[in-house]
């Protein structure tokens, strides 16, 4: 283990949800209003009582006590954890209507006549909790409804008061700012995913449009790993805390709306950064496959392992995992000459820090390492901390699965909901990490843009490589000599020879979001 990735205990194991049950019913005399306390920490409530907790007045705010950043304590507010997770349980533009009615009515808002000290006093409470909804869950507000709601009640709240005018309009300004640079990125994912191709297809009909490999774009392999924290970062900033839950939303047993949940869903950004980490390990695997030479397609393996460990020191897990796929794939690993000449000690110890047994404990203590690392960092290299992210959806998925939503009693069941909000606000200060690193427009063009080798293609680079060694490859790459009329070992070398003078690759449209 490098020194500058410290050691922590392992990942705790799963709670299970028997505790949660036992807690509520040794504090039910702590009850109070509809919500059930014990130790002064909320453990659950009737879903009305919850969000009449979030709604403040005159004489209340949620989470009040509180005064450090936000985005350093989300995992233990309450709004935050509500917003969270009261989508499971109802529409967010649902909640809004909620919340807008109780500051409307109950704080006498729309009464002409109303105590204008009283609502001096109510404004900037209820200013401060839109604002943090607009902050934390924007995405909430590529609804119409949701967007229509909040202005009317920030118009309310502003009317009269210049100083909350101006704070109403900074928060919108935020909020559509925010919103614009997510269709703007979303568009860009489309042009890319739109024309998308088969490296072997291409290879047969544009040779000239693509380079010849990534170390001739990209000699360093320590540079090679800063360009992909870049992308890794560039991603993760846009994926919303409220994408983690709404990828398991099941209907409420008690809802009776019977309207389609999908409804609830705005975004899928989370989508395309599992995407993403498919992309790299497969272009690994592209870069690895096709050279001619033996010794070239050594030197590429050598090459990505350097690329894996800086990535492992930087913190970049992500990417650390899907280059490590890549060059497990069975095409790659299948070429037992080529990888006789590399020396694999590196990769090796690699490997056993992802190693998935004993629920991938090695990686877990090393993330718990960075975590740490993280939060003492004196520098933005050393905050940087990106998680194997199939993993941390893995573990989401199973701690929402194995805890029950609601109690017997019908209880929202705010304890595991506590936890669920803690694992996504750590995540959500990960992600606002600055990179350090310097942009580089070539590679990480080269990077989100070249073509890669389908599964079929990568075998059969590999069979051209190292020939079948029994009768099952055989069959298998006759099958697909006759179904992709062979990108054969010809072709690749006149491909080599024409890279020697190969021009500069065509723009692409994602570099408006990989440009300093």
């Amino acid at each position: 283990m490098p020194e500058s990735m410290p050691q922590t205990p392992p990942f705790s194991a799963m709670f299970d949800s028997s505790g949660y049950n036992r807690n509520l019913y040794q504090s039910a005399e702590d009850s109070c209003g509809g919500l059930c306390y014990h130790d002064n920490n909320l453990l659950s409530g009737s879903l009305e009582a919850l969000i009449q907790h979030l709604v403040p007045n005159v004489d209340y705010y949620p989470d009040v006590g509180i005064h450090v950043p936000l985005k350093h304590i989300l995992g233990r507010t309450y709004i935050f954890t509500f917003l969270l997770s009261s989508r499971l349980f109802m529409h967010p533009y649902e909640l809004m209507a909620k919340v807008c009615h109780l500051c409307v009515e109950h704080q006498r808002l729309s009464d002409p006549n109303g105590d204008k000290n009283q609502i001096r006093k109510i404004a900037p409470k209820i200013l401060q909790l839109l604002t943090e909804w607009t902050e934390t869950f924007p995405y909430d507000f590529r609804d119409e409804r949701m967007m229509r709601n909040l202005k009317d009640l920030a118009h309310r709240i502003a009317s009269g008061e210049e100083t909350y005018r101006k704070n109403v309009q900074q928060m919108l300004q935020c909020l559509i700012r925010k919103l614009a640079a997510l269709s703007q990125y979303e568009e860009v994912l489309a042009k890319i995913s739109s024309t998308s191709t088969d490296r072997l297809t291409v290879l047969k009909t544009k040779p000239q449009s693509i380079q010849r490999d990534i170390i001739t774009v990209c000699s360093d392999p320590y540079t090679l790993a800063q360009q992909l924290t870049h992308i890794e970062l560039e991603r993760l900033n846009y994926i919303g805390p409220e994408e983690f839950v709404q990828a398991f939303v099941q209907k409420d047993p008690l809802d009776n709306d019977k309207s389609c949940y999908s409804e609830r869903k705005k975004t899928r950004n989370l989508e395309a950064y599992v995407e993403w980490f498919n992309r790299l390990s497969y272009l690994v695997a592209t870069e690895i496959c096709m050279p001619v030479k033996k010794k070239h397609r050594a030197r590429m393996i050598e090459y990505f392992i350097d690329v894996a460990r800086e990535c492992f020191n930087i913190g970049n897990f992500n990417s650390l995992m899907a280059i490590i796929s890549g060059m497990n794939m069975s095409p790659v690993s299948r070429l037992k000459k080529t990888w006789a000449k590399v020396k694999t000690a590196k990769f090796d110890v690699l490997e056993h820090q992802m190693d998935p047994s004993s629920n991938f404990y090695n990686y877990r203590t090393a993330l718990r390492g960075a975590a740490q690392r993280s939060l003492t960092a004196h520098s933005s290299r050393e905050k940087i901390v990106i998680p194997f992210f199939s993993l941390l959806i893995k573990d989401i998925y199973f701690l929402n699965e194995g805890c029950a939503n609601r109690l017997p009693n019908g209880h929202v069941n705010f304890e595991k909901f506590w936890e669920l909000a803690k694992q996504v606000s750590e995540f959500m200060t990960w992600k606002q990490v600055e990179c350090p690193f310097e942009r580089d427009r070539k590679i990480l063009q080269y990077l989100l843009t070249v073509p890669v080798f389908s599964e079929d293609a990568l075998y059969l680079a590999s069979y051209e490589s190292e020939g079948p060694e029994n009768h099952i490859e055989k069959d298998r790459w006759k099958s697909l000599r006759r179904k992709h009329k062979a990108l054969s070992y010809g072709h690749r070398r006149e491909l080599g020879e024409y890279n020697k003078c190969a021009g500069p690759m065509p723009s692409s449209p994602l570099m408006k979001f990989c440009t300093c």
